[in-house]
């Protein structure tokens, strides 16, 4: 029997970390059974993030993803990521959804839960541990591992034996920023196996080019399994190479056993069919980041955070943002940035470096700073953890477990979908889609049908390009369109003054040839007197409005709710006065635009 067990991750981590989790099931299914047949101890499949991609941005069913996966891969455990109590979302679940969750992952096709929780709350694990234990499926509790004046090697085995406790089959150390060093490991691995009976398996990135070296140390120490990546899908912010680590270990006593050809096959597969589909998406980390050893930024959130500063035209400051991170880390408590505390703080250092510390905190770190997602392991600044309670009307900060403060809701959550779907019954898969992320779910419940997106190789994209750009080229005059969003037909026609679209007028900024799209368009308006807009400060979606046209709002008076880069943010309007919204519910808006005026 192999000495060193290992978890391939090029069916999660690895696409989630070099290319924002855009990888879609029909690019795994023609490798499924060459990494069937290697003999890996699990293949990582699933997860929150995947799960999120596949609705909000693939137009693919996860639970047929993982249905699929599962049949065309039968003979090797397939594991997932488990955010403890948050499940596959952003905010705590009451217990009842928790545990029907995990019956279904595991009806569906998970064998091994990695559960692990953002704060490492020993509390936020219990509910969803049990479950697992329930469905009779391998629970491995996962401690997310970070660097900071409260973290120390005695807290983390403090925390693995209290997961022992638990029941958990094995403990892993989740280093998802690539900060554990391998001396680090060595005296890590050493303390736990000395401190509890379960398997100890290592997760480590290679954002910062350590890797290699803290799995062969942590091995040495006593670990029994790695998670690794298959070569071509490696390195950056993914992880350790597959191979190399097979070929380290090769005839020594940590000997893993597994068919170097075999994997030389599957790399090739990732490296020439694969990866250039996804080139729009790489991550531009592609070596070691000595940066991160102070930022902290796991390697899923470093090409996610890429993506968000682009679409915001900020990446010009992302060494800002990277050097914000690590404040706003200390200043809410040194919580490890894993999902979703990354997402929070990281949207937290990108508005804070956009529009000033502190000027608006989106809904989840008020929730963070206020204990609604547990203790954070150090405390938050006092003064922040005010403005939190009064942004949500508590009086005092959660100190118990979370999930107690929630009554069961999942009869609710099923009968609310019932009437938005306006039908008698739903599928309970759908249910728990819908209590994930409610507002992506209906949108991806009405384009399921069309099928999942489809990516191509830049060659093949710019083929397809090349005569439709022509013609635009050599059209003068206005130029008309038929455009299809969402299955509707809007008639768009374009001119040197402006766009109406459906007749209407719009204006936009003409750009030279050669020179980026406009990517908004502000309805035209004529207003009487004298009004001042309200802004969208970055780019993202318009999830509600707070008031109705026509009403008086108050200065500083928040008016409507924004979705961006996942998290939510209220929109204020500047002075007081008569608001007109002129976007709709559910706009798509670009930094700066227009979303209401006030006279």
């Amino acid at each position: 029997m192999a000495k060193i067990k290992i978890s391939e991750l090029v069916l999660r981590d690895a696409h989630q970390s070099l290319h924002a989790t855009r990888m879609v099931t029909s690019d795994m299914l023609p490798i499924a059974s060459q990494l069937d047949a290697i003999g890996f101890w699990s293949l990582e499949t699933w997860g929150g993030a995947t799960f999120d991609s596949c609705i909000r941005f693939l137009n693919e069913d996860p639970w047929e993803r993982i249905r699929s996966l599962k049949k065309a891969m039968p003979n090797t455990p397939q594991q997932m990521l488990l955010r403890g109590q948050s499940i596959l979302g952003y905010r705590h679940y009451a217990d009842d959804v928790v545990e029907k969750c995990v019956e279904r992952m595991a009806v569906n096709g998970v064998d091994v839960f990695r559960v692990f929780d953002a704060l490492n709350d020993p509390r936020n694990f219990m509910v969803p541990m049990k479950a697992v234990k329930k469905a009779g499926k391998h629970a491995q509790a996962a401690i997310s591992y970070t660097v900071s004046p409260v973290h120390t090697i005695e807290n983390y085995v403090k925390l693995a034996k209290e997961l022992a406790a638990m029941g958990a089959d094995s403990i892993c150390i989740k280093d998802m920023a690539s900060l554990l060093s391998p001396y680090t490991a060595y005296e890590l691995v050493k303390a736990l196996k000395k401190a509890v009976d379960q398997p100890i398996h290592i997760h480590s990135h290679s954002t910062t080019g350590m890797s290699v070296a803290t799995l062969v140390k942590a091995s040495e120490a006593g670990a029994e399994m790695i998670d690794t990546a298959i070569s071509s899908m490696s390195m950056g912010p993914s992880h350790s190479p597959t191979e190399t680590l097979v070929e380290i270990f090769k005839g020594t006593e940590f000997d893993t056993g597994l068919d170097m050809d075999a994997l030389l096959g599957i790399a090739t597969y990732f490296r020439d069919v694969v990866r250039p589909k996804y080139a729009q998406f790489e991550s531009s980390f592609s070596g070691a980041d000595a940066r991160i050893l102070k930022a902290a930024i796991p390697g899923g959130m470093l090409s996610n955070l890429e993506s968000q500063l682009r679409q915001q035209k900020a990446f010009h400051r992302l060494d800002e943002v990277l050097k914000e991170n690590a404040q706003v880390c200390k200043d809410f408590g040194y919580p490890p940035l894993v999902t979703p505390t990354s997402q929070i703080v990281g949207t937290q250092a990108v508005l804070n470096v956009l529009m000033g510390r502190y000027k608006n905190l989106t809904a989840e770190s008020m929730n963070l700073l206020a204990g609604n997602y547990g203790k954070t392991p150090g405390t938050p600044d006092p003064e922040l953890v005010k403005v939190a309670l009064k942004g949500l009307s508590m009086d005092k900060a959660v100190t118990e477990r979370p999930a107690d403060l929630l009554t069961n809701e999942l009869p609710k959550i099923e009968e609310e979908l019932k009437q938005k779907l306006g039908t008698a019954t739903v599928n309970i898969d759908d249910v728990m889609t819908y209590a994930m992320f409610p507002q992506v779910a209906l949108k991806f419940f009405e384009t399921r049908a069309k099928g999942p997106v489809v990516f191509t190789a830049p060659s093949e994209a710019a083929t397809a390009a090349a005569a439709p750009a022509a013609a635009a080229k050599a059209a003068s005059g206005p130029a008309s369109y038929v455009i299809n969003v969402d299955d509707k037909d809007y008639k768009v026609v374009v001119g040197d003054n402006g766009v109406k679209v459906d007749g209407k007028d719009y204006k936009v900024a003409i750009k030279a040839e050669g020179a980026a799209p406009a990517t908004s368009v502000t309805p035209v308006a004529a207003p009487a007197g004298v009004e001042t807009t309200v802004e969208s400060p970055v780019a993202g979606v318009v999830l509600k409005f707070l008031r109705a046209n026509g009403d008086h709002v108050d200065a500083n008076e928040s008016v409507l709710i924004m979705e961006s880069m996942k998290m939510e943010l209220e929109i204020k309007s500047k002075v007081a006065g008569v608001i007109t919204y002129v976007v709709d519910n559910n706009a798509h808006v670009a930094a700066e635009q227009t979303l209401a005026v006030v006279r």
